[in-house]
């Protein structure tokens, strides 16, 4: 990466932020499409977030993105947000408009492409049990609910978190107490887990069954595979990681900075390149 007078800044803000994908997979981009850019790690903690963020405006950036534990509490300092940010009462996109900081959310857009596009999974009637209430869960809920889904069933450790995202997925939604999870999970079709458990080896979903015609994601997508993925894979279910989501959102972020189409084989590329050049490490990565 070289600078110039003239290079934009992005970055993304994130606490604690040590290991991260976005700025290998987003450098990769800029280098492809030509752009006089440079993405960046910016570890902000919870107390620096509102100086963090106007510094994006004084910097003329690009724009940024933003991951745990901001996803919520950045919207308090932006000028506007989009209509899927605002539905979902997350961002993690922003971008710098004519002065104006305005947050989006790609996470629902992503998942939803992703699932359909690369997974060629159906959701339309199918029951879905999502495991967490963080705002990648609400983007998850969100995008269940605009492909049809039948009940969705949402699983969180704090109960009031998790009600709060009933109103996202319609009338068929209900939160399921966090001990009752592995029970429902046999009864769904489409299993997510949106938490971060299952980066240093934990059990996401202890004790569940698991079968072939099931679908289960795990968001986590370093290690690539986590005990979740492993044993639904062993009892013949199809499974995945959340590398393609990653890509698919950061698609989305790249559109709404440049308004040009991603190369998503490049993103794709560059992930995973980063992914195997430093072993396998675990830890929650944004």
């Amino acid at each position: 990466m070289r600078s110039t007078g003239t290079t934009r800044l992005a970055g993304v803000l994130g606490w604690p932020l040590e290991h991260t994908l976005s700025p290998a997979i987003h450098n990769a981009a800029f280098a492809r499409l030509g752009l006089d850019a440079i993405y960046l790690a910016w570890p902000v903690p919870p107390a620096d977030l509102e100086p963090a963020v106007a510094g994006l405006r004084a910097l003329r950036a690009l724009g940024a993105n933003v991951t745990m534990p901001h996803k919520e509490a950045v919207m308090a300092h932006l000028d506007d947000v989009s209509a899927d940010a605002r539905a979902v009462g997350a961002v993690n996109t922003i971008a710098l408009v004519g002065g104006r900081l305005i947050g989006h959310n790609t996470d629902v857009s992503g998942f939803r492409t992703w699932l359909i596009e690369d997974a060629g999974a159906e959701v339309a009637g199918r029951n879905v049990l999502v495991l967490g209430s963080g705002g990648a869960a609400r983007a998850v809920v969100r995008a269940a609910a605009e492909l049809g889904a039948g009940a969705i069933h949402i699983a969180a450790r704090r109960t009031e978190r998790g009600e709060s995202l009933v109103a996202l997925g319609g009338s068929r939604t209900k939160v399921v107490p966090w001990d009752e999870a592995g029970e429902v999970a046999g009864r769904a079709a489409i299993i997510v887990n949106a938490t971060p458990l299952g980066t240093r080896g934990e059990e996401a979903l202890a004790g569940a069954t698991f079968g072939p015609g099931q679908v289960v994601v795990d968001l986590i997508y370093e290690p690539p595979s986590t005990p979740l993925i492993e044993s639904a894979r062993a009892a013949g279910a199809a499974a995945w990681g959340g590398l393609g989501m990653l890509v698919h959102q950061a698609g989305g972020a790249l559109r709404i900075w440049t308004g040009q189409e991603p190369p998503l084989d490049a993103l794709s590329g560059a992930a995973l390149h980063a992914i195997g050049g430093r072993g396998h490490r675990s830890g929650p990565i944004p």
